[in-house]
């Protein structure tokens, strides 16, 4: 059997974070356009949850899949789901036929990122990890400075259609490069975990996305959402038992606190402090431009001592960031102020996120195979996510600015619990 080749790996996964970023930057730019053109104004839940299923359907499968198909197999299935589905959501004439399309996409998403991390877990050692980390943070600059205004560019070209196969070709070149590296090596044997509680996660977090404003229905499906989540993670990731339980708890916390925030942050910018869309988008860039060069530095520092202590350090910054933006909408902030807690919130991650990726992927006394391992830090970081969207969306519905208050408090808070599970790990 042949070697894995860590470079050329290496290099695959680089590629395909760069594809992820343009996706998400094309199809958040798009959207307007893809809702006019679809007659859908009115079902933009319905646009946007596809992907999202589609992830949450595909984590429970995924060892599954890579055991029955083995890398080759998965390899191909992911990428004809992916490519038929965009051309679905291409030339669709009606919003379900979109959502289909993108739902067939996010399966694919999920069973290639399953295969491409479980690759990184067995080939890379640890300190090539969070090089690999680092650089794929860093990926999402250019998309970030160029990616809306070259796709409006290209939509204005060639229309919307074409314009949504764009990251085709990034993706293709990632998968291939993954392929290339890892061959026909195979995970380890694993006794799967129960199927009717794993498809809880997708059950919940469609009620989440479609809950179309709904607080009640989005609350029920964080908490479906949690219960099938805990059938996925490790023994112990709920009580934070140290080492990769914790990291996978500490990484769930973080999914809520930051990325719950960074959704609505636009919201807080321009509603609660009467900002315009031009000093708010100063104030997003400056947190992702951040998190990125950041996190090339992070990779560039040898002492294992030093870097232990990155995670607790740039996770209580995040916090106190995120808990500055609320004093500020309590007492009315400054531009300046903003600006500068936010971009400490971006730095705060960028310290953290590398060395906390790297140990929620190690498999310590866990006792999962890299499949399981690879599954289970992806739905500890998307569950994360969905549940700060949907709790920070559902608190922020309730009220206008008190909303807002409760909802930041809430991330801070989360932040906090995140930089107190990390000192477990």
């Amino acid at each position: 059997m042949r070697r894995a080749r860590p470079l050329v790996l290496a290099v695959g996964i680089v590629a395909i974070e760069f594809a992820a970023a343009v996706t998400g930057f094309v199809a958040s730019t798009l959207l307007p356009v893809v809702a006019s053109a679809l007659e859908a104004k009115d079902e933009l839940g319905l646009l946007i949850a596809g992907t999202t299923l589609g992830l949450f359907v595909a984590l429970p499968l995924a060892s599954r899949v890579l055991d029955r198909l083995g890398p080759r197999g998965t390899l191909a299935a992911g990428m004809l789901a992916y490519v038929g589905g965009l051309a679905l959501a291409a030339t669709a004439r009606t919003a379900w036929m979109f959502a289909f399309g993108q739902l067939c996409a996010g399966i694919a998403s999920g069973l290639l990122g399953v295969f491409g991390i479980s690759a990184a877990i067995q080939h890379l050692d640890e300190r090539l990890r969070i090089r690999v980390v680092a650089v794929s943070s860093a990926m999402w600059i250019v998309p970030a400075l160029v990616g809306p205004a070259a796709t409006l560019g290209l939509e204005h070209l060639v229309g919307w259609r074409w314009t949504s196969v764009l990251p085709v070709p990034f993706v293709l070149i990632g998968r291939l490069l993954v392929a290339r590296a890892v061959g026909e090596a195979t995970p380890a044997d694993a006794a799967p975990r129960p199927l009717g509680r794993t498809l809880l996660i997708p059950l919940g977090a469609a009620c989440v996305v479609l809950s179309a404003g709904w607080w009640p229905l989005a609350i029920v499906g964080a908490g479906t959402t949690v219960v099938g989540m805990i059938t996925v993670l490790p023994e112990g990731t709920a009580r934070l038992r140290p080492g990769t339980p914790a990291a996978l708890g500490a990484m769930m916390l973080f999914g809520i606190g930051y990325f719950g925030a960074d959704s609505l942050i636009t919201v807080l910018l321009t509603d609660g402090f009467g900002m315009g869309l031009g000093r708010a988008a100063i104030i997003l860039s400056a947190a992702s431009l951040g998190w990125a060069v950041t996190s090339l530095l992070v990779a560039q520092v040898k002492s294992p001592q030093v870097k232990r202590r990155f995670p607790v350090i740039g996770l209580s910054m995040a916090a106190l960031a995120t808990a500055v933006l609320v004093v500020e909408l309590a007492v009315g902030g400054s531009f300046t102020v903003l600006l500068i807690a936010w971009a400490v919130g971006g730095i705060g991650v960028g310290l953290a996120y590398p060395g906390l990726y790297v140990r929620a992927t190690t498999a310590g006394s866990s006792g999962f195979t890299a499949t399981e391992l690879a599954t289970a830090v992806i739905t500890a970081e998307c569950t994360g996510q969905l549940l700060g969207r949907a709790i920070g969306g559902a608190l922020s519905s309730a009220s206008d600015t008190g909303g807002l208050v409760a909802s930041y408090a809430l991330f801070a808070l989360a932040l906090a619990a995140a930089a107190c599970a990390a000192t477990r790990t």
